[in-house]
């Protein structure tokens, strides 16, 4: 049996500005860090990695109660009530389960508004590969990362709906005075800066895109598939070395929308600010989204609406749309009720795209936990097409490497056995000095080669502001 221990601490201080104060101290980071709401986890330092929560148990607070994650495959319930409850839980998330902790047993911390006790459960950080088993070698930064599955931070910073607070946590009892210690670093904190990284990028031969793109046509023309993402992979090198904490910042502070992203390594991280989520889990409500389809933001608002209205219009991005909400809808009709997937989509306009975006609803029954969800969802027709399955055996084809973990399932999950997960697009992986930037796009029957390869370009150039430019 593991035992955990975990300590919650209310902060004030600006939860990017705690993590540069902090960061210099790690070498493992975990971030997801949502622009638009307060969805926001920052870790630092590996407490202990899991394959399993089968056997877990921790105690919050010193003296608190402890509690434990009782798994049985297949079956899965949380228990929120007294003291004394124990939370059943599926299999855990290292092998594509949920969690669940008895609410009671979560970390506790003072409410900014009144006396009462908080509950801020524990948070684990899981990011997972596109396509994990694929035997096509990965680039040599992806494949430096371990396989892991659960991660759990020596230190998350938190920012939800609770409030922000500073959470600890060990294998042994937690210590006051590295508590102590943390809580003045982080309300010392400087205000952050933003760095300009000058780069190069090496191009891409067009003859293989050109290629790709045949092999991924003959093998729509044959019905092996109504669809396919291809992706484009490029090589860039900075002009002097920079580190996550520059890409972070910029990625936080510019202006990419959508979710930011980071896992480091070591030497290396993975980071990116994606659009797309593809799940999340509050009790049994779900949320998840139908993203597909592109066209480009104009130079005004004006040309930006001509464009978007072009789009809807669009036969081929509206089919290539259309796949994704019948996988989601299908998945959903499954395992939820109360499902709710609109019929017609919404525009969603970034800084430099605009998509196709369906939001979908639910309610989750009982027993399926938010990794079910994930693992039932992952990958969608929008980052491999359609059938997924013959999709990615084309893929694998067609592609020489292996994606890593880009276009995979990057999120968290508390104690509570709530979270999200969202698709880890508009990325790359880095080393300080140079790293590779990814981008994918749908290819259907009528798609044509020279305007997919455009529209990767622009969806690079979300990474690409991560550098500062």
């Amino acid at each position: 049996m593991t035992r955990i221990y975990t300590s919650n601490t209310p902060i004030e201080a600006d939860l990017v500005d705690a993590f540069c104060a902090l960061q210099k101290g790690f070498t493992d980071q975990f971030v997801y860090y949502d622009k638009a709401r307060a969805c926001r986890y920052m870790g630092l330092g590996r407490c202990i990695a899991l394959p399993s929560l089968r056997e877990v148990e921790y105690e919050s607070g010193e003296g608190g109660p402890l509690h434990v994650v009782a798994a049985a495959e297949g079956c899965a319930s949380a228990f929120r009530g007294d003291a004394s409850g124990v939370a059943a839980a599926g299999e855990g998330l290292g092998d594509g389960r949920d969690v669940a902790f008895g609410a009671a047993g979560a970390g506790r911390a003072e409410a900014a508004v009144g006396d009462a006790a908080v509950e801020q459960p524990p948070v684990f950080f899981s990011f997972n590969r596109f396509d994990a088993t694929n035997p096509a070698p990965a680039d040599e930064l992806m494949a430096s990362f371990p396989r892991l599955r659960f991660m759990l931070p020596e230190i998350v910073l938190i920012e939800n709906e609770r409030g922000r607070f500073l959470q600890v946590n060990s294998l042994g009892p937690v210590y006051p005075g590295r508590v102590a210690r943390f809580t003045r670093m982080v309300a010392a904190a400087p205000p952050r800066q933003r760095a300009v990284i000058p780069f190069s990028l090496e191009p891409d031969s067009r003859e293989a895109w050109d290629e790709a793109m045949g092999a991924a046509l003959a093998a729509i023309g044959e019905g092996r598939v109504s669809k396919v993402v291809l992706s484009r992979r490029l090589r860039l090198v900075a002009e002097h070395p920079f580190s996550s904490k520059d890409l972070l910042v910029n990625l936080i502070d510019g202006d990419a929308r959508g979710t930011v992203l980071l896992y480091r390594y070591a030497d290396v991280f993975f980071c990116g600010c994606t659009p797309e989520l593809l799940v999340r889990k509050r009790g049994d409500a779900v949320a998840s989204m139908c993203l597909a389809g592109t066209c480009p933001t104009g130079a005004t608002s004006a040309e930006s609406d001509a464009l978007a209205e072009a789009l809807m219009a669009d036969g081929k991005n509206r089919a290539e749309h259309d796949y994704v909400v019948q996988l989601i809808r299908s998945v959903l009709d499954r395992v939820c009720y109360d499902v709710d997937v609109p019929a017609v989509p919404e525009i969603m306009r970034l800084a430099h795209v605009q998509h196709l975006y369906t939001p979908a609803r639910a309610r989750v029954l009982a027993g399926v936990t938010l990794t079910d969800l994930m693992e039932d969802l992952h990958p969608t027709p929008a980052v491999a097409g359609t059938p997924v399955g013959e999709a990615k055996m084309l893929l694998r084809a067609i592609e020489p490497y292996s994606r890593g973990f880009y276009a995979g399932a990057c999120g968290f999950v508390d104690g509570a056995g709530d979270g999200e997960f969202s698709v880890a697009l508009r990325a790359g992986v880095f080393d300080g000095e140079m790293g590779y930037v990814y981008g994918g796009c749908g290819i259907v029957a009528s798609s044509d080669a020279d305007a997919e390869y455009a529209e990767i370009d622009l969806k690079l150039r979300t990474i690409l502001s991560a550098f500062g430019a």
